[in-house]
């Protein structure tokens, strides 16, 4: 990852960031809390580049909460077991995302 990210860039780390152990969002969910709906790709470039071993890049899975590493990579594998010490199931590579919170009325007024 460059030196000094981008405003943008910050955003979408901080949304990053901000999803806590044992749950997971999709690339579009972080580009949506970070201000850049539609932006789903600039988050997996973003995370594909990370250096930052801190970030909880394995929280972040594709939008129908499949893993994106090809299937037992050694990515893949990482990810997958990251996920499951943090009580995650992980089921054929894939993950039960969150309901769609993309909307504010979807966040305020959708099912829990």
């Amino acid at each position: 990852m460059p030196d000094s990210p981008t405003p943008a860039e910050r955003r979408i780390l901080a949304a990053i960031r901000a999803v806590p152990a044992g749950q997971v969002a999709s690339y579009g969910a972080i580009a949506r809390r970070a201000g850049l709906p539609g932006r789903a790709r600039l988050v997996a470039r973003l995370l594909g580049r990370n250096g930052d071993p801190a970030l909880p890049w394995h929280r972040i899975l594709r939008s129908d909460g499949r893993i994106a590493f090809p299937a037992g990579s050694e990515g893949f594998v990482e990810q997958a077991r990251r996920l499951q010490a943090e009580g995650v199931e992980v089921r054929n590579g894939r993950v039960r995302l969150p309901p769609d919170e993309g909307t504010l009325d979807a966040a305020l007024w959708g099912p829990r």
